[in-house]
């Protein structure tokens, strides 16, 4: 009998401890960080699909702080955990953001914004001297984008940065918490466009003075007032987003989660999204034509292009014929085709195919036509006449890549090509972090860089604008007056058919002096899961937004 009993009352305890353990386990929820209540987690889904996204880099973010954020990793962050005046929508097109009107004036010159209702994450609310702070900081610091003030045509803008005149006198003042008024310097009809890019987000004074020289190195350096928050940064392996709460919009964000890894192997990368551990990935040249036919997979284009930085304070490359001949000594239609194997296509120009048409609806690409083509006859002849000219028989250069998969084997290829196709040239190869490589740029300390560039904004001068003498897109010291005077104009002229063509004229005084050396036009062989809905891939400025993203079932 009493066996029984305690055998009884073993069962009920057992029976109990499972009952607790499939409460704590919360089956019927998505578990959910931040100390949520259990009526809150119902959010984390949407039609019972919980809404959490992961994805991959193949680098760290180089930084978090708006004012010195100059690559696509960190545009992507700051994108979607801060918000400007405008921001990209799910199409492309600049909509109105933290700024809820936008008045002009007659003549196109004073514009004025009222702010939203909206907060920090510290429960701050934005006001329009985070505005005023923050782009006078970018002239204080000497922020690398200071110049798409000058682009966007913010009045004092060139004045400032060619030291005449002090950030203080940057044509934006805050008339009270909620009204910002902007002045410019001459009309700008892409300004909407230009205020969505990453460098015109606001930042708080106060907070960025208290953190002093840790501000932006950790999440919790940090202030949002975007859809999503920064909630966990592991240097060199991964972070994660979690929806803002406090969002203005937040009832249009559904991502509860948005996590990110640093992959700097394709296999790896791979091999993570086979096991459900990614969501979406770009794959490597060698399982492209594995997975072409997969359900998931796409050719993504991009306006991004490949191309190489020459150090033109070196004696060999500061030698145009020797430039000239590196250009035209490989085959960038193998490279892009069988080496790439994914889309991508070789690039003969500065502007990429399909990115911009003229007035009379003709693309840029198609009207400049391919620039430095030629047989390798001709690029042994330019470089012996550039040998004879700085008095060498032979050079050896440096080529530095990043650490990624895609930018190594373009530099294995290049070397290959390089010391097979010309005659009295050695090849050294360099591979670098990423976030250093952009360093190593800035300080001009390199031979070539095989570098990057993604449009900060839908026109050709987005690529044409780098390369003006002491530009801080530059980074490689060349300088051409009479590109200098040219883009000048461009900036100042108002008739479309006419600063077309002086856009034109522009790339080709570039390539009159083989300045750079193209490579190739970015596209992307990607898989993504079927279910990722609303995931906007913008072609100018930061890469992605998750702000309208969801998971369907």
């Amino acid at each position: 009998m009493k066996t029984k009993s305690r055998l009884k009352m073993f069962l009920l305890l057992f029976v109990a401890f499972l009952c607790l353990l499939l409460t704590a386990c919360n089956f019927d929820s998505s578990e959910e960080s931040g100390g949520n209540s259990d009526s809150n987690k119902k959010d984390d889904k949407k039609g019972g699909v919980e809404q959490v996204l992961n994805l991959s880099e193949s680098a760290e973010i180089p930084t978090m702080d708006s004012v010195h954020a100059h690559d696509g990793v960190s545009f992507t962050a700051l994108n979607n955990v801060n918000e400007g005046l405008y921001r990209l929508s799910l199409d492309h097109k600049a909509i109105l953001a933290i700024a809820s009107e936008h008045k002009a004036s007659e003549d196109g010159l004073v514009h004025t914004f009222t702010l939203r209702d909206a907060k920090w994450s510290n429960g701050e609310p934005v006001t329009a001297h985070d505005f005023v702070y923050s782009w006078q900081r970018i002239f204080k610091d000497t922020g690398h984008y200071a110049s798409m003030f000058e682009t966007a045509k913010i009045l004092n803008a060139t004045e400032i940065l060619a030291g005449d005149k002090s950030a203080e006198e940057l044509g934006v003042k805050a008339l009270d918490d909620t009204t910002l008024e902007v002045t410019l310097s001459g009309p700008n009809p892409l300004l909407a466009q230009n205020l969505t890019f990453p460098s015109f987000l606001p930042q708080n004074q106060e907070f960025v003075e208290s953190q002093g020289d840790q501000y932006a190195l950790e999440a919790n350096n940090l202030l949002f007032n975007g859809p999503f928050i920064l909630s966990e940064w592991k240097h060199d392996q991964s972070w994660q987003y979690k929806k803002n709460p406090d969002y203005w919009d937040a009832e249009t964000v559904k991502l509860n989660e948005v996590n990110v890894f640093v992959v700097k192997e394709a296999s790896t990368e791979l091999n993570l999204y086979e096991t459900n551990e990614l969501d979406r990935i770009n794959l490597s040249a060698s399982t492209v034509d594995q997975y072409q036919d997969d359900e998931t997979f796409s050719l993504v284009d991009d306006a991004e292009i490949r191309f190489l930085r020459f150090n033109h304070n070196l004696e060999t490359l500061g030698n145009e014929n020797i430039r000239r001949a590196i250009d035209m000594g490989w085959d960038k239609k193998a490279h892009a085709e069988v080496i790439l194997n994914n889309g991508s296509k070789p690039l003969y120009g500065l502007v990429p195919e399909g990115f911009s048409t003229s007035p009379g609806n003709e693309g840029f690409r198609e009207l400049n036509g391919p620039f430095n083509q030629g047989t390798y006859e001709e690029a042994q002849g330019f470089l012996d006449k550039g040998l004879e000219e700085i008095g060498k028989e032979s050079a050896t250069i440096s080529i530095m890549s990043s650490d990624d998969e895609s930018m190594m084997k373009t530099a294995e290829y290049l070397k290959n090509q390089l010391e097979t196709n010309l005659s009295g040239l050695t090849v050294e190869i360099k591979v670098v972090p990423f976030e250093q490589r952009l360093e190593l740029e800035k300080a001009v300390d390199y031979g070539i860089s095989i570098s990057s560039w993604g449009p900060d904004y839908n026109d050709p001068m987005t690529y044409i604008g780098m390369w003006v003498t002491d530009g801080s897109a530059n980074r490689m010291d060349y300088s051409n007056p009479d590109l200098d005077a040219l883009v000048a104009k461009i900036n100042e002229e108002k008739d479309p058919a006419a600063r077309y063509e002086m856009m034109l004229e522009a790339e080709k005084l570039l390539f009159d002096d083989a300045a750079i050396g193209p490579a190739y036009q970015v596209t992307n062989a990607v898989l993504q899961r079927l279910n990722i809905q609303d995931l906007a891939y913008h072609p100018s400025g930061a890469e992605f937004s998750f702000k309208w993203t969801y998971i369907s079932e």
